[in-house]
């Protein structure tokens, strides 16, 4: 018999992969309804793309795996991280709809409700489970915005400590879970090591894409939402110290970041989006990698996917020395432990001629797959009972 799970995702499972849907889509006998998380009603004031997805969960469930379907939530009301109040009235509105889906499929009692924001703590009461599961990724009440962090800690407390087993992504989201759940284990994200691994071993095959043919180098690339976190005074300090470099940026600019004072440097390219199928083609003209960081709270407590990424490509990587988790791969990472020293790693990463490096980089980027990241978190979870192996 297939476990059933509900996934209440932080993360609409389109275009983007995140911890998420790399969890779900390689966890074996499962059944699973992967629900996106729902917008507010108030958000196309802000976003007039929203205003599409207020309907969304009136659409039919997409089957994105022979076991997986998505279905968005419905709207919620605004500021539930700033008044319990508000939540517990969303979160019932969105049991409702969660029940029905788990009918339509022929979910019963037994069905493990695996959720990842703190949230969710007030649905648990209103939806039918046998077994409970806490997935955290972030520090969320270091979040900015419409939050009062004592309310979301509040929240993820009540749901750490229902749950029958809580996993996190970094070193100070465990010491703090530890201790709500003391079973708690720590298994941090990983990278598609299949996909990412093609840098090196379909190496001078690639095409390279158009956007990046004619770039000066050394092309120093970055893979990932641009967001709060990210330390952008060492990318001017790069551009505006290496003119004729290229600083390379690949993903979305998140709402609430302006990064207006960064287009007047003709070396930064701000590129968008890119599907993860096609990225090697463009890391593989990176000729070196960046992780760059701001110090603070949200930072320390991350688990970059695009860490593990780059070192499942072999490239070169210079980071900032926050997420604390870059220190285990010390001896092939090249850590600026302040913005004096980051320029001139740049240089030596750019100028890196060393195999060995290249091959043990992708050595722990294997180790840090998605699918050992999973059987890790399958182990734990047989071994409790809390999903049934085949």
């Amino acid at each position: 018999m297939k476990n059933h799970i509900v996934c209440l995702s932080t993360t609409n499972y389109h275009p983007l992969p995140t911890r998420k849907q790399n969890v779900m889509n390689r966890l074996r006998n499962a059944e699973i309804l992967y629900f996106d998380p729902p917008v507010s009603v108030i958000a196309p004031l802000k976003d007039k793309k929203c205003r599409a997805r207020l309907s969304m969960h009136r659409a039919p469930g997409e089957k994105v795996q022979d076991n997986i379907t998505v279905y968005a939530l419905p709207p919620v009301l605004p500021f539930f991280n700033k008044f319990r109040w508000v939540n517990r009235l969303n979160q019932k509105r969105q049991a409702r709809y969660v029940r029905r889906k788990m009918a339509e499929h022929g979910f019963g009692n037994e069905a493990v409700l695996w959720c990842y924001s703190p949230s969710s703590a007030d649905i648990v009461a209103h939806v039918p489970h046998g077994k409970l599961v806490y997935d955290c990724v972030d520090r969320h009440s270091a979040y900015k915005g419409h939050i009062t962090p004592a309310v979301v800690d509040g929240m993820e407390r009540d749901l750490a400590t229902a749950a029958d087993q809580v996993f996190s992504t970094a070193v100070g989201l465990h010491e703090t879970l530890q201790k709500l759940s003391p079973g708690a284990q720590m298994i941090p994200n990983g990278a598609a090591y299949e996909i990412f691994s093609k840098v090196q071993a379909e190496r001078g095959s690639l095409p390279c894409p158009e956007p990046m043919r004619g770039l000066k180098h050394p092309v120093y690339g970055f893979v990932g939402m641009l967001q709060e976190c990210i330390d952008y005074s060492l990318v001017e300090k790069l551009a505006a110290a290496r003119p004729d470099a290229t600083v390379f940026l690949i993903g979305r600019t998140l709402p609430g970041v302006n990064l207006d004072h960064l287009k007047k440097y003709p070396n930064i390219v701000f590129h968008g989006l890119v599907p993860q199928p096609e990225l090697p083609a463009y890391i593989a003209q990176f000729d070196v990698c960046l992780n760059v960081f701001r110090e603070g709270a949200l930072s320390r407590d991350v688990s970059p996917l695009k860490f593990y990424e780059y070192l499942a490509t072999g490239k070169p990587v210079v980071s900032t020395r926050e997420p604390l988790q870059v220190e285990d791969f010390a001896d092939v990472v090249y850590i600026a432990r302040g913005p004096e020293e980051f320029l001139s790693l740049c240089d030596a990463a750019a100028s890196e001629n060393d195999p060995e490096k290249v091959q043990k980089r992708l050595q722990y980027g294997e180790q840090c797959s998605w699918t050992e990241r999973v059987r890790q978190m399958e182990g734990v979870l047989y071994a409790n009972g809390v999903l049934q192996p085949e």
